[in-house]
């Protein structure tokens, strides 16, 4: 039964937005610009499409990319359409995975109640495996390794379609042998990761008709939020789930793909009309949060992007208030610059919540951080992972055992935690004896009992405890997942051993603890619980009343603040060089897409800043004002006047020189390298003295000549064809010419 005011909900959008909700018919591209209304859109379009009977609540399947949209999408359809908005599929990639995994999950060779396991574990079980095949861990770590096998998965390939011109000449061609012993002991342990959750489906519709026509038919409607972000492996899962009726609704701005790095895939949303015949592009163009200023400052710089589809941010909202931007001598005069426009806010009654502090990386936060703690300034710094805490991934792992006993990881992380008198020559006995008899740990302890292998004590200590996991499985059925875990943690003495240390740290342990069981209150059953740490997201976490948000600017997306500061927006950090070395022309592009996105985060007031010098690597360097800078519209930056100290001085209509060029012609990345060649007068000699000389020293460039064999760790091997200063011009076998700084390659 729908609301009473089920014909109201239409009011309030405006023409563009009407348009996308009322076009249900076919594929479609809303391009939503920042601050343009998008979430309402898309569940007021899952509205539409049950009260006009196009669709029932169970055909539909609405994605988005962390649980916090998730949730806010049920809210508000529930508000309009009622309780049957329950019944629509709404969820995360991951989640929306791991059910169509869970329901045939028979047919990849796991059993239902399989275990998803986060880095940690990842990176434990790669350690395993590469120490087996005896690779040098120094030379070849095991998170080089996952790096490789987490980016594989994002483009969908399994062990069986990594070909040639996948491996990299590398740690004696061992990658694909390494994946493939990493997923069978995954399936041997009833176990998937992160990503496995978007292979695994793939590979469902993929390989088994029947299961491809179960969800055809069941799904008639998918929407698709944040469409910029989605990786190949998302891409081709969705485009396989519509290819029977092709009624896709993808919601998504070019202009906001800031996540290159982990996966994502700009050319999806860019090649969407190529993609689906027959699609419709609906453009959302009026802005609801920033002021005329703010926006025209951020239009100006996306402009200079080539490869996107071209849209404008207007509103209404009309403001005589400047962007401004202001120079300082270094990072911490820049930080008190910062403290005090922010205490004029607070004497102005702008609320702590409402101003945040977005950096390109976090190592500008420090002198931030440092100057705020002086001034007495309370803040609270976005990226801390409650779900990293040593006590709480243990309380998980004992969770993830009375779930999964098969679950080798978690078992060895408790087995002697508290301490048990189980130590490391035990546990290696015990998978010793599981591997010779084809078993896990779990079951190799419960046969152990009745060896000779260990004295009597230890086996005392060891049955003992299975005896304790399998007295906590059957509490499954009789108590809730909360008393469940809190009789865990006290009979297994893990509150005691903390309680015992009695510091500070370990009672921010033990309030950790009862917030974690705060956690599990909410859910029915100790596997539901688990699924959703699974796929807890950094983008999840919440704002705190009374204090300033520091956060990177990709931990940014999604967020909105009265008040905006950008500082480091200096050539070398923003853009930052290792985008421009890796990325080129396209990194570039991604970085000036992650400035646009800072900006369009301010409602009211945005200040860019930048130092004149900054400390990198112990050296104190002088800096060049970021290129995006000179992109702005003159008459909207309020440029505040350059001290004597200044770079901001070269910085006008007098410097003749084309940032992008003298990238694509020589590589250059750093700001110093560009300022250094530059006609610079009326500069004092202080600062240039500052600059780094092309020196042995500096960059030890004289080991590399000619025809060298090289190894990259992302783009693999290749031959040096040229040397440019710190500059190596170098033909990759599998990733064509980069210019890359000579100490970020190894000669062979």
């Amino acid at each position: 039964m729908l609301h009473s005011d089920q014909y109201n909900y239409l009011q309030g959008l405006n023409k563009q937005q009407r348009i996308a909700v009322e076009t249900l018919d076919g594929p479609v591209l809303v391009l939503s610009g920042a601050g343009t209304g998008k979430t309402r859109v898309l569940t007021t379009r899952i509205a539409h499409l049950l009260v006009t009977g196009k669709s029932k609540p169970w055909n539909i399947m609405a994605v988005t990319f962390t649980n916090k949209a998730a949730r806010e999408m049920k809210e508000r359809v529930g508000r309009i359409i009622g309780p049957s908005s329950e019944q629509v599929l709404m969820g995360t990639f991951h989640s929306l995975g791991a059910r169509m995994l869970r329901q045939h999950c028979e047919l990849i060779g796991l059993k239902s109640n399989f275990t998803i396991i986060d880095v940690e574990d990842q990176v434990k079980l790669l350690k395993q495996i590469i120490s087996a095949k005896n690779v040098d861990d120094k030379r070849w770590p095991a998170k080089f390794f996952l790096n490789i096998i987490s980016s594989w998965k994002d483009k969908g390939l399994t062990p069986s379609k990594i070909t040639d011109k996948h491996i990299f000449q590398y740690s004696n061609g061992l990658i694909k042998d390494i994946y493939i012993e990493y997923q069978e002991r995954l399936l041997k342990s009833n176990c998937v990761d992160f990503g496995d959750l978007l292979v695994h489906p793939l590979e469902l519709l993929r390989m088994n008709s029947d299961v491809l026509s179960k969800w055809q038919s069941k799904i008639t409607h998918i929407l698709i939020d944040e469409y910029q972000d989605t990786n190949t492996a998302q891409y081709l899962w969705i485009r396989l789930l519509c290819s029977k009726h092709n009624n896709i609704c993808c919601v998504g701005d070019d202009d906001q793909s800031i996540y290159g790095w982990r996966g994502a895939e700009v050319k999806n949303i860019l090649n969407f009309s190529n993609d689906f015949e027959n699609s419709k592009v609906i453009r959302l163009e009026q802005n609801y949060r920033s002021t005329n200023k703010i926006l025209d400052v951020a239009n100006c710089l996306i402009k200079n992007n080539t490869n996107r589809l071209g849209k404008d941010l207007w509103t209404e909202n009309n403001s005589d208030q400047d962007v401004e931007i202001f120079n300082s001598y270094d990072s911490s005069d820049e930080a008190r610059k910062i403290g005090e426009i922010i205490e004029d806010k607070i004497r102005d009654k702008v609320h702590l919540t409402e101003i945040a502090v977005l950096v390109r990386t976090f190592s500008l936060l420090r002198a931030i951080e440092e100057r705020f703690i002086s001034i007495g300034l309370p803040y609270r710094v976005i990226g801390t992972k409650f779900y990293d805490r040593q006590e709480i991934r243990d309380a998980i792992a004992y969770v993830r055992v009375l779930c999964n006993p098969l679950d080798d990881l978690a078992f060895e992380r408790i087995i002697n935690t508290p301490r048990r008198g189980i130590g490391p020559t035990t546990i290696k006995k015990l998978s010793e004896y599981g591997r010779q008899n084809d078993m896990q740990l779990f079951h190799s302890a419960e046969n152990i009992v009745n060896s000779e292998i260990f004295n009597n004590r230890t086996v005392e200590k060891i049955a003992q405890f299975i005896n304790q996991i399998k007295k906590w499985k059957l509490l499954k059925n009789e108590k809730k997942p909360m008393d469940i875990l809190d009789q865990v943690l006290e009979e297994s003495t893990y509150y005691e051993m903390w309680e015992n240390e009695k510091s500070e740290e370990a009672e921010t342990r033990i309030n950790n603890l009862k917030e974690l069981l705060e956690v599990i209150s909410e859910f029915d059953t100790l596997e539901g619980f688990l699924q959703h740490v699974s796929l807890m997201t950094d983008s999840d976490a919440g704002n705190e009343l009374g204090e300033v948000t520091l956060m990177t600017l990709h931990a940014a997306k999604g967020s909105e603040y009265q008040v905006i500061f950008l500082p480091g927006w200096e050539d070398g950090l923003f853009p930052s060089f290792r985008s421009l070395e890796e990325g080129g022309e396209d990194g570039l592009e991604e970085e000036r897409r992650l400035a646009y996105v800072g900006i369009t985060r301010a409602k009211k007031e945005l200040f860019l800043s930048y130092a004149s010098n900054r400390r990198i690597n112990g050296i104190w360097m002088s800096s060049l004002p970021s290129r995006f800078l000179k992109e702005l519209p003159k008459d909207i930056a309020n440029k505040i006047e350059a001290n004597d100290y200044s770079a901001y001085s070269l910085y006008d209509e007098n410097v003749s020189y084309d940032y992008t060029q003298k990238f694509k012609n020589q590589g250059y990345g750093p700001g110093w390298k560009r300022m250094s060649e530059l006609q610079i007068n009326n500069v004092k000699d202080k600062n240039l003295s500052q600059l780094p000389k092309n020196s042995e020293n500096n960059f030890q460039i004289n080991k590399f000549i000619k025809g060298d064999r090289v190894f990259h760790v992302k783009f693999g091997m290749g031959n040096v064809i040229n040397i440019n200063d710190d500059k190596l011009d170098i033909k990759f076998d599998n990733a064509g010419h980069k210019k890359i700084q000579s100490n970020f390659v190894e000669k062979q």
